[in-house]
């Protein structure tokens, strides 16, 4: 009895017994520039983010960034904090799906609460380039009317721990990106 029940858990667990595709890591942080394009003007500032592995196909997220809309002295702050699930579909691809809670603050009582979720995948293109596509979907709640949106992303790795990252987000005719290195554990 115990061992077909041991064997019926295995058999059970064997679907999320996947791990992250080779040369691909969940487990990182990463800081540097970040701006947004509007036709409503422009921002610029600084953002850090990081994720990490808590299982071999989910991983936790977050990331805070901070901009300064040009000829203003207002700061947007922004907060994503989620969870993702990861499941290699070639041996150097993982299809990637994320859900997170969002929140902008501008001060002076102007800030909402949202969700983003996203989907796509990401690869270790060459050992020493990795790259994503994702496609998602971002909302306010009451505050504003949700958006589609398109990602792009890549990071350089100069070794196993060392890259420069970079991220490209197209929502609504606006662009937001990001530069900046990467430390990888």
């Amino acid at each position: 009895m115990k061992r077909t029940l041991l064997a019926l858990t295995l058999l059970a667990a064997l679907p999320f017994a996947a791990s992250a595709a080779d040369g691909v890591s969940y487990t990182y942080v990463e800081g540097g520039y970040t701006a947004t394009n509007t036709d409503a003007g422009d921002a610029d500032g600084w953002a850090i983010k990081g994720s990490g592995a808590i299982a071999p196909n989910f991983h936790l997220f977050g990331e805070f960034d901070k901009q300064e809309i040009d000829g203003t002295n207002i700061d947007v702050d922004h907060y994503r904090v989620g969870v993702g699930y990861n499941r290699d579909i070639t041996a150097n691809t993982d299809l990637l799906t994320r859900v997170a809670y969002e929140k902008y603050d501008a001060g002076q009582g102007i800030d909402f609460d949202g969700y983003s979720v996203e989907a796509g995948v990401r690869s270790a293109l060459a050992p020493n380039f990795e790259g994503y596509a994702l496609a998602g979907y971002e909302d306010g709640g009451n505050d504003y009317d949700g958006e589609f949106y398109g990602r792009l992303g890549g990071q350089v790795k100069f070794n196993q721990t060392w890259g420069l990252s970079g991220d490209v987000k197209f929502i609504d005719g606006d662009t937001q990106y990001f530069v900046g290195p990467r430390v990888s554990f």
